[in-house]
């Protein structure tokens, strides 16, 4: 066997009594945060779902680790020497022993996960199109990723042995996930022309088609229950904009910059949008109540920045869960949902490094201060329509108000003034009352209506008319 680039964690198993030792750390003001977060430490005090953390990948680029149904295993993707791209391997969840090859070594693979009973493993791979790894994609076209036509989905023991091939054709498919349930496979695949979600017994037969949408639909999730699916979309309206992804996909690439949570019936229906972030979100996990979510996403801050947010089914209490500089991302809960496995750049060796984690979940109800997108949108509503903003009309020092409240709004997104004088405003001349001449008449149908039975509208120009 060739020998792989990793170090080892030496931290104890989750289930047993040993512990590693807490690092003490207590930031009391923003400095001493900033201090430690600049450390190399394995937590931030304001992680506060999260304890005993503890890293078990050490080097390269290590993500997507998932659960086997008994909950002492992982298996995820990784890029590490002697291989140029990623490749599955399984590893136990302590942290303990070496992670062992499980992909054929060749192509790229990615999304592994187990089967129901635990004796195999899902992953997506090009190895049958090509031994290479496939080209990257063509960064001209700006931040994309690739939708590689030669992945196919596969099932092999635990060994690598006994691979099966469950998809055959000219698509992309990949994504799968595992229904804890009855075995059932939801994935991600092109074969009708978008990315669209499918359903499929768990030896490759009986596909259904979950998705109608134009738009990425991809990245799914059962519930423990099965009952519902949860997952990652773009959607667009017809434009400029559907047309980019139209033309990006028929060249095999998306643009990931705007994905959105979704959650629908396990069959598809009563699909509803969860989050309304304007950000690249992604990655969602249900939590084993079914009522909450996981995922991550570089919402409120850089584009380059990424963290692990909650947030109801029905898109109210949205919180942040990690806060360490870089990626924090594909949240999933262990089988007895006492621990959490992702991947985060924290603690790198060099930049560019993610490595795999898990973590003790300490469930808790979401801080307060922390308003959802629906909350902060509901306040912001209701307080522009107080009765103090006097209906914001024209001269009213309502509308004063509610212009030193969107100014205030702009400066704290970083917004640069663009008005007059420096400021975020534009005078323009707008009408505030309407006159009635004396002449002024409305005829209908050859009778003169009475003056107060009709008015002009104030976009109405002022001319003379002549009568006939």
């Amino acid at each position: 066997m060739a020998a792989f680039g990793w170090g080892l964690a030496t931290y104890a198993t989750p289930a047993g009594s040993a512990a590693p030792p807490s690092d003490g750390t207590a930031a009391s003001d923003a400095a001493d945060l900033e201090a430690f977060e600049a450390s190399g430490r394995l937590h931030d005090p304001r992680e506060t779902h999260l304890s005993e953390v503890r890293q078990l990948t050490f080097g390269g680029e290590n993500a997507e680790a998932y659960w086997s149904p008994d909950g002492k295993m992982l298996s995820f993707q990784s890029t590490n020497p002697p291989f140029d791209c990623d490749q599955i391997f399984l590893m136990a969840a302590d942290g303990t022993g070496r992670p062992q090859l499980v992909s054929t070594g060749e192509g790229r693979t990615t999304c592994a996960y187990y089967s129901l009973d635990g004796q195999r493993v899902l992953y997506s791979s090009t190895h049958e199109a090509s031994a290479a790894c496939p080209p990257t994609p063509d960064r001209s076209q700006g931040y994309v990723w690739p939708i590689y036509d030669s992945y196919e989905i596969y099932s092999t023991a635990l060994d690598g042995s006994g691979t099966v091939k469950l998809t055959e054709n000219d698509a992309y498919d990949a994504e799968a996930t595992v229904c804890p349930v009855d075995g059932s496979i939801v994935f991600t695949s092109t074969r009708d022309g978008d990315l669209e979600l499918y359903r499929m017994d768990a030896d490759g037969g009986n596909v259904k088609r979950l998705t109608e949408v134009p738009g990425y639909d991809g990245g799914a999730f059962f519930s423990r229950d099965c009952s519902k699916i949860v997952w990652r979309a773009s959607r667009f309206e017809e434009g400029e904009a559907l047309e980019d992804y139209r033309r990006l996909l028929a060249n095999g690439l998306i643009r990931p910059s705007h994905l959105e949570i979704w959650v629908a019936n396990a069959d598809g229906s009563e699909a509803h949008q969860v989050t309304f972030l304007g950000a690249a979100s992604f990655a969602p996990y249900f939590y084993p109540s079914g009522d909450r979510i996981l995922f991550s996403s570089n919402y409120g801050g850089s584009p380059r920045e990424f963290d692990i947010w909650a947030v109801d089914v029905d898109g109210t209490d949205l919180e942040r869960i990690t806060y360490a500089p870089g990626f924090d991302g594909f949240p999933i809960f262990s089988p007895d949902g006492e621990w959490l496995a992702f991947g985060s750049n924290r603690n790198q060796g060099k930049p560019g490094e993610t490595d795999v984690y898990v973590a003790r979940w300490k469930d808790h109800p979401p801080k307060a201060g922390e308003p959802s997108a629906a909350d902060r949108v509901a306040s912001d509503i209701a307080w522009l329509a107080a009765d103090e903003r006097q209906g914001r009309g024209l001269t009213t020092e309502g509308l004063k108000k509610a212009q030193e409240w969107l100014a205030e709004r702009f400066k704290e997104i970083g917004a640069e003034p663009a008005g007059e004088n420096g400021s975020y405003f534009q005078s323009f001349e707008a009408p505030v009352s309407v006159e009635v001449l004396s002449g002024t008449s409305l005829s209908l149908a050859s009778q003169t209506l009475p003056e107060e039975a009709f008015r002009p509208a104030a976009f109405s120009s002022s001319v003379e008319a002549l009568r006939g």
